[in-house]
């Protein structure tokens, strides 16, 4: 009971929120609603020699935006490297360049995933500066891919879809930065810690003595999990004291990874200028959102066994300030949102429970996904349940009056097959080879289970873990780097690719004939492909893994 209290509790402010925001997001992103330039936006065009009103065909907005992500790996690769040179380095020296590499293609991608543990490593400047800056940037970076393909399907005959840098700056300035400031000061005022202090040592109740780390906190927890970027100051992430002191601020912080993802959906329809196709998406969302946390809660709470029927269920690894109900609704979440925060040990977790979060993933991360990942990869389900229905009627499939084709489903299809692709085949390579599986704590099924979730998370920008796995190697960094800008990059590339395809087309007339693509039966369809493309891919894998070690 308790958990589905706080879980309505929780989707009842992200319903409540996505309106305002979303709204919001809508009036300040959508350029051709002819929103102005702001002074301070123009003043920053002009010293980076850019031209706000100069439009971009697909293939120039794509190399813009992957231009500026490899910047932005170069730039903190270096950072990394030279820390110990820099200050508020906290006495921490530069990262070896595989770490260094990994973890600057981990942040740019919006992975997060970290083969270190955060005290030990980062300093103060490297997290503020360096991790800091890619949470903005790597977040609007996944929105500008979304809001491109959302003129897609409203332009009409022209390859135009905006501008990568005005976008870049809007989402930053106008969305990102204030949510930053107000989730940052509610968690601070709630007990989340802020300074830029260094170790000191205290005295314990038992009389001993134990060493205790700062850092900026408060400024980075709120914008780690609204921006889709999970990473922890502390290596014990969100189930730290200082990161989460509370069951007020787990609560808000489960708040804060739903929201973008969800308010996107209603800017969404407020850029199509049809409020129920967002409602019919949200509706898709939920559904999802809702087996997950049903089949997780159900996992975690199954009395088998004397122990854990004794501490009414699967306590093992999971934060007792928050118990079973809260681990669990933080773990579909940030799996369910591409953030990958954890407040449990997610190798802890049952197997079927892992197995819950490791499905959530391999879902596409649509319920409801990353910050703009989570609306283009929606909506590419979406466009598989509109071909799949309007061949079930007989008619040309179309989606806001586009026709989805030959030439539009090979964009869909390819996008749909590159995370799974890369999964297997990472997960293969590492299974293969010894040194990819001297990095599996575990043997049997437990083992298998824990690295096909390390490159899952990988591929799909998440960052979670499962603990007994050990990705910091010479063969897991380079791999991984593989693996996430594969994962990252790639489907953009087909998004951009579609999104400028559907631009050129003419709008088709709406017919009595034509496909629906809302009320019921519609939610039904598109909430059944989403599945059923997840299922056909990884059940074989998940079959090995966690339902393997499940039914033992």
């Amino acid at each position: 009971m308790t958990a589905w209290i706080q879980a309505s509790l929780v989707i009842a402010v992200v319903v409540g929120l996505h309106v305002p925001l979303g709204d919001h997001m809508a009036r300040m992103l959508d350029t051709d609603g002819g929103g102005r330039h702001w002074r301070a936006e123009k003043a920053l065009y002009r010293v980076c020699g850019i031209d706000p009103d100069k439009e971009q065909t697909w293939r120039h907005y794509l190399v813009a935006l992957l231009a500026f992500s490899f910047m932005s790996i170069a730039a903190l690769f270096a950072l990394f490297t030279l820390q110990g040179k820099l200050p508020w380095s906290t006495g921490h020296g530069g990262m070896p360049w595989r770490l260094a590499l990994h973890t600057a293609v981990s942040f740019t991608s919006n992975t997060s995933w970290q083969n270190y543990a955060g005290e030990s490593t980062t300093g103060h400047l490297a997290v503020m500066a360096g991790l800091g800056t890619q949470a903005f940037a790597s977040a609007a970076v996944g929105i500008c891919a979304a809001l491109a393909l959302v003129r897609g399907l409203v332009r009409r005959g022209t390859d135009d879809l905006g501008n990568f840098w005005v976008d870049l700056i809007r989402t930053v300035f106008r969305v990102l930065l204030p949510l930053a400031v107000v989730s940052g000061l509610l968690l601070i005022a709630l007990g989340v810690e802020q300074n830029l202090g260094g170790a000191h040592t205290v005295t314990t109740v038992a009389g001993g003595q134990q060493t205790l780390l700062g850092g900026p906190a408060g400024s980075w927890e709120g914008l780690k999990l609204f921006s889709g970027d999970g990473g922890g100051i502390f290596n014990a992430n969100s189930a730290h004291p200082y990161e989460n002191p509370s069951a007020w601020t787990n609560t808000i912080e489960i708040v804060l990874m739903l929201l973008i993802p969800t308010a996107f959906i209603r800017t969404y329809g407020r850029m199509i200028g049809s409020l129920k196709q967002s409602w019919t998406l949200l509706a898709v969302v939920g559904i999802l959102f809702g087996l997950l946390l049903a089949a997780g809660t159900l996992a975690q709470s199954a009395h088998t066994g004397t122990v854990t029927a004794a501490v009414g269920g699967q306590s093992e690894g999971t934060e007792t300030r928050f118990g079973i109900p809260g681990s669990t609704l933080f773990g579909i979440s940030a799996t369910g949102s591409a953030d990958g925060a954890a407040n449990a040990s997610y190798d802890s977790f049952s197997s079927l429970g892992g197995g819950v979060l490791m499905a959530a993933m391999m879902l596409g991360e649509i319920a409801p996904g990353g910050t703009g990942s989570g609306l283009y990869g929606l909506l590419m389900a979406v466009m598989v349940a509109v071909f799949i229905g309007g061949l079930m009627i007989g008619r040309t499939p179309e989606y806001l009056r586009k026709r989805i084709g030959f030439g539009e489903m090979r964009y869909v299809v390819l996008y749909a097959l590159v995370a799974p692709t890369a999964i297997l085949a990472c997960s293969a390579i590492a299974v293969a080879l010894p040194q990819g599986r001297s990095s599996m704590g575990n043997t049997g099924p437990h083992g298998l289970s824990e690295l096909i979730y390390a490159y899952t998370s990988n591929v799909n920008s998440n960052g979670s873990a499962m603990a007994g796995f050990n990705g910091a190697t010479d063969f897991h960094n380079l791999l991984m780097v593989a693996a996430m800008l594969i994962g990252r990059y790639v489907p953009i590339v087909f998004v951009l690719a579609l999104a400028g395809r559907l631009g050129r087309q003419q709008p088709g007339v709406v017919t009595v004939g034509t496909l629906r693509a809302q009320g019921v039966n519609f939610v039904v369809l598109a909430t059944a492909a989403a599945l059923v493309l997840a299922l056909l891919n990884f059940f074989p894998a998940l079959s090995l893994g966690p339902l393997a070690e499940g039914m033992r």
